[in-house]
């Protein structure tokens, strides 16, 4: 009780503060408002607002706007395709100081041994990772995948330290028929959040779901959706990503009877998206384009959060609370001048304040397990003339089914980039099972080459798309020599490619080296003709049977509907 007789005493002006920011325009997310007033600072601990003249440390902010530290509700750091420490060094400087994530990826690579890993990394760093249990490894019977996590591990992981409750229960079929397993892992952490993913679910479906005891969703892409979900009871997740763009549609949702069960996600943004345009200052940013006032904002992007976890000293400026600060020279640009995290700073101007410890000897790069390929492996015989293929939807991660007359050579099945429906499959490379999953897809517009990555939701196979077989066949093979990347071939050429030796699913490089590879990656597809701003993102995520309407998995095409393999 010592410390906290210390916090009070500062708290009375007695004691002087560690650090002292005065002459602040401090936001204020109980009321709403924008008060005038210095900032105490004593220890991890905000003392107070009000008249503080005393200081080990103060800084004059000169009327600049000091708002709590950003949460990112619900996002997945691998999607980064970054090391957990290359991955603070992008989004503290950028006011982030806590991220909510169930490391769902990861673990369908590396099960438990994964997240460990991840929650060893993030404890040396000066951001606060609040995790959730993935109750989805992996996310359905329909895929392959390199882990599994049964009730008893879910059991286990909700009592680890810093563990807040259950992920995302992508398994929405499961759910409402009542499969006792998913049913199980739901009631693992009582009294604790539990996360949703329920894409389309309307009426009586959304019911069976919601009353299983799932607390939110961020998988809504039409407004009447999610108003239909927010009325049932559920927190709406808005969601702001890479290649999920949801927020200027939903938006209108948010009034001043309901604002307080909104707040904004990341869910997945890639490195280049985080360095270019940010993390939850780039939503935040959007936001306030959009219309809303931007003291709304910022509470859905710091308190509502932090309430819906059950954080009861975290997002917010106000005694006792956690002292995880932004200082903003406006609230339209939201350029972080100053970060601080549990009272220390942490970033000044964009840049971190932090060391960063050294990370070239990992765990978890050896997860590459494939027989090998042949020749003929992608072969698709032409047994109809009518095939159902994957339409990409630009900016959201659904896709459509379509029918298509298919173009042939031969006795097989080729792509037709003058229609723009290229070839797409799926390898297996966890247990060397041989599976290979073949289809179609349209919308990327690569007129030659091929695009590779072992990144692919939710298994985290390799998938790929391309113009022709020995294009992809290369690529898939260069994916594997790096044990695991992102590769763009073209002409029996590598082009370009970005090695995530871990897991297949991040880099060991520093975050500028990650983000020039990226960008050259992303520059090498746009000249093959590819016309999605995103689209290793795209790629990423047409391997996952949990989001409509049609997905590939190293099983077959299925219809996410329906719930079954189509061929």
């Amino acid at each position: 009780m010592a410390d906290l007789s210390r916090l009070i005493a500062a708290a009375r002006g007695d004691l002087r503060a560690d650090f002292l920011l005065v002459n602040a325009r401090v936001v204020n997310v109980f009321s709403g408002e924008i008060e005038s007033g210095n900032i105490a600072i004593f220890g991890d601990r905000i003392a107070g607002v009000g008249p503080y003249k005393h200081g080990k440390r103060t800084f004059d902010l000169n009327g600049a706007y000091v708002c709590p530290g950003f949460i990112d509700g619900h996002t997945h750091i691998e999607s980064s395709m970054l090391h957990p420490v290359e991955y603070a060094r992008a989004v503290v400087p950028r006011g982030t100081t806590g991220v909510v994530t169930d490391l769902h990826e990861i673990a369908n690579v590396g099960g438990m041994a994964g997240m460990k890993w991840v929650i060893e990394w993030a404890r040396r760093l000066p951001l606060s990772f609040y995790f959730m249990a993935p109750p989805c490894v992996p996310a359905t019977g329909l895929e392959t995948a390199g882990a599994s996590l049964g009730v008893e591990e879910i059991r286990r992981i909700t009592r680890w330290k810093g563990v807040m409750g259950v992920g995302e229960v992508m398994n929405f079929q499961g759910v409402i028929a009542g499969d006792a397993g998913v049913l199980k892992k739901i009631e693992a952490a009582p009294g604790k959040a539990v996360d949703g993913h329920a894409p389309g679910l309307s009426g009586l479906a959304l019911n069976a779901y919601i009353a299983a005891g799932i607390h939110s969703d961020h998988e809504s892409t039409i407004l009447a959706r999610a108003a239909e979900k927010l009325s049932r009871g559920m927190y709406i997740m808005i969601r702001e990503g890479s290649s999920e763009k949801n927020l200027a549609t939903l938006l209108p949702l948010v009034t001043e009877k309901n604002c307080r069960r909104c707040f904004f996600v990341i869910d997945d943004r890639s490195c280049g998206d985080l360095k270019r345009d940010g993390d939850m200052d780039a939503v935040l940013r959007q936001a306030v384009r959009n219309g809303l006032d931007p003291v709304r904002a910022i509470q859905m992007a710091t308190l509502n959060p932090a309430r819906y976890l059950g954080l009861r000293t975290t997002g917010a400026i106000a005694p006792g609370y956690f002292a995880d600060l932004v200082v903003l020279d406006d609230l339209e640009k939201f350029n972080a001048r100053m970060v601080l995290h549990r009272g220390k700073l942490v970033a000044r101007d964009g840049q971190p304040a932090f060391g960063v410890p050294p990370f070239q000897k990992e765990a978890l790069t050896d997860s590459f397990h494939l027989k090998p390929l042949a020749a003929g492996s992608l072969l698709i015989p032409a047994e109809k003339m009518d095939r159902p293929v994957i339409e990409v939807v630009p900016g959201q991660i659904v896709t459509r089914k379509i029918k298509s007359r298919v173009k042939i050579a031969g006795n097989f099945i080729v792509a037709d980039t003058e229609r723009d429906i290229l070839k797409l499959a799926v390898v297996e490379r966890h247990k060397a099972t041989g599976n290979i999953g073949l289809g179609l897809v349209r919308g990327f517009g690569l007129k030659r080459g091929a695009l590779a990555s072992s990144i692919a939701h939710d298994s985290h196979n390799i998938v790929v798309a391309g113009a022709n077989d020995a294009d992809m066949l290369l690529a898939i093979r260069e994916v594997v020599k790096m044990r695991g990347g992102l590769v763009v071939a073209a002409g029996g050429e590598v082009l370009a490619s970005l090695p995530l030796p871990v897991a297949g699913l991040l880099s060991l490089e520093p975050l500028e080296v990650v983000v020039e590879r990226f960008e050259k990656l992303e520059n090498r597809a746009r000249e093959l003709g590819c016309i999605l701003p995103a689209p290793f993102a795209a790629l990423s995520f047409l391997a996952a049977p949990v989001i409509p309407e049609l997905r590939l998995t190293d099983r077959g095409l299925v219809d996410v509907a329906a719930f079954k393999i189509l061929d």
